[in-house]
């Protein structure tokens, strides 16, 4: 059994845990500590070791970031889209999923993760589509959803929008919709109107933790 430190930085809070990256499940309870304010590198820094250091724990350590990531080290980024994208695609509901699969995590802001017949386009930063000249998280992230105060019926015809242009420039054969949104998929998802199926991701607010330590373990052996 191989455990890793798996660690998602979110706009509002920074949880990581242990997960056994063989079966894709967390092995102890999920801790959360609010993102400082300013996030500096430091800052978050200290909150990381203080996640690591609360698990006793000492070895590799994947990171789920919420931004570009190129060649990280020591703590192994990576964008945390894509760490969702790989949990999901891994254990999650684009196992066996071929053709080009987009997953959308749709929190404080937006984030995508891309696979072709499985294989990750990483740092597709398209959450910042611009869309009548406005950024796409700035119109259809559930922070916006909140901030406007818009019901649900009102969030769904902006964010419909938003996946026809991923529609009309990627053709993609899957939508799988994630993120802390996700926990009311419920109230919108019968608004929810594409030509390419969309399905609901499984493994909810774990996804970038258990991602971020799989990344990691993958990338070392």
């Amino acid at each position: 059994m191989e455990h890793i430190l798996g660690i998602d930085i979110g706009g509002s809070g920074i949880k990581g845990t242990t997960v056994d990256v063989h079966e894709g499940k967390l092995t102890a309870e999920r801790l959360r500590i609010p993102t400082p304010q300013p996030s500096t590198p430091q800052a978050v820094a200290q909150v990381i070791k203080q996640i690591r250091d609360s698990f006793g724990y000492h070895g590799l350590i994947g990171c789920g970031y919420p931004g570009v990531v190129r060649e990280g080290k020591t703590i192994h980024l990576i964008n945390d889209a894509d760490a969702a994208g790989i949990a999901e695609m891994n254990f999650g509901a684009g196992k066996d999923q071929h053709g080009v699969v987009i997953i959308i995590t749709v929190g404080t802001g937006i984030g995508i993760a891309m696979f072709s017949n499985g294989v990750l386009v990483p740092n597709l930063e398209i959450g910042h589509l611009e869309i009548r000249n406005e950024d796409s998280e700035k119109r259809c992230s559930d922070a916006v959803r909140k901030r406007e105060d818009l019901t649900w019926k009102q969030w769904s015809k902006r964010f419909n929008e938003y996946i026809s242009y991923l529609e009309k420039y990627f053709w993609p054969d899957l939508f799988i919709l994630g993120g802390g949104i996700c926990k009311n998929y419920d109230k919108f998802g019968k608004y929810i109107k594409s030509k390419t199926p969309v399905v609901r991701a499984q493994l909810g607010n774990e996804a970038g933790i258990i991602g971020a330590a799989l990344a990691v373990y993958n990338r070392e052996i």
